[in-house]
């Protein structure tokens, strides 16, 4: 039986083409019908897109005043960087807008571009991202072919590793601070090879020290809540 009074700090494995805000009403709602709560206040500490799968932390009640604690913290990645295109997204959620030859590039440059990207770092946001402007999400902007200024951040990167066993893919783990987006990582990373790159998939393993190893399955949490709501509605009433 879940605390609901005292709040609780979800580790969630989000499936691929969840949003993390599906994740969140889901759970709201396992809650407000097997659990019997009119209201109940859920968040989550850290947004992971559509098409990345991993460890997405969810705080209940109380415990949603430790979000931004939560979000602090140091981050672990990894997936795959696809060499020779760009995308509008910088992922592969659009399609290609240009195409670049991979042939030539070598390891020891790929090494070089790596760790130009280590430590204390500035970065562009995506513009198709959910950065508000002027009270306006970035992507609505995008969207319309509105011309916007993406102010660089100040990010930190604390390791990144590259792999080139299946170039022109190449599997990646990046350790980074928040703000950190692994899109416009890997767009960068494309330009500084002279060429060009989009993200193709991406999973955060880690966060401080959470790790998705300990994370539920969403199927798993609901059935665990199912489960205990009946018990939780029947002490409400005893006492």
């Amino acid at each position: 039986m879940f605390p609901v009074e005292e709040g609780s700090v979800f580790l969630i494995d989000k499936p691929l083409d969840w949003t993390s805000f599906d994740t969140v009403n889901f759970i709201r709602a396992l809650f407000k019908r097997f659990y019997g709560i009119r209201k109940l206040k859920v968040g989550h500490a850290g947004t992971l897109d559509p098409l990345a799968t991993g460890l997405l932390i969810i705080c209940t009640g109380p415990m949603t005043k430790q979000i931004e604690a939560y979000q602090a913290q140091i981050k672990t990645y990894t997936g795959t960087m696809l060499l020779g295109q760009t995308t509008p997204t910088f992922d592969l959620e659009s399609e290609p807008d240009q195409f670049f030859p991979t042939e030539g590039i070598t390891e020891a440059q790929i090494d070089a571009a790596r760790q130009k990207f280590i430590g204390d770092i500035k970065q562009h946001p995506p513009k198709y991202s959910a950065i508000k402007i002027k009270g306006k999400r970035a992507f609505d902007y995008a969207r319309s072919d509105e011309e916007i200024e993406l102010k660089a951040r100040d990010i930190h990167i604390e390791d990144f590793k590259v792999s080139t066993e299946r170039f022109p893919e190449l599997d990646f783990e990046v350790v980074c601070s928040k703000g950190t987006y692994i899109r416009s990582l890997a767009h960068d990373f494309g330009r500084e090879l002279g060429n060009g790159a989009c993200l193709k998939s991406l999973r955060r393993t880690r966060i401080g020290d959470f790790k998705v190893e300990d994370a539920w399955q969403l199927e798993d949490l609901k059935n665990e809540i199912i489960a205990t709501g009946e018990e939780y509605k029947k002490l409400r009433v005893e006492s």
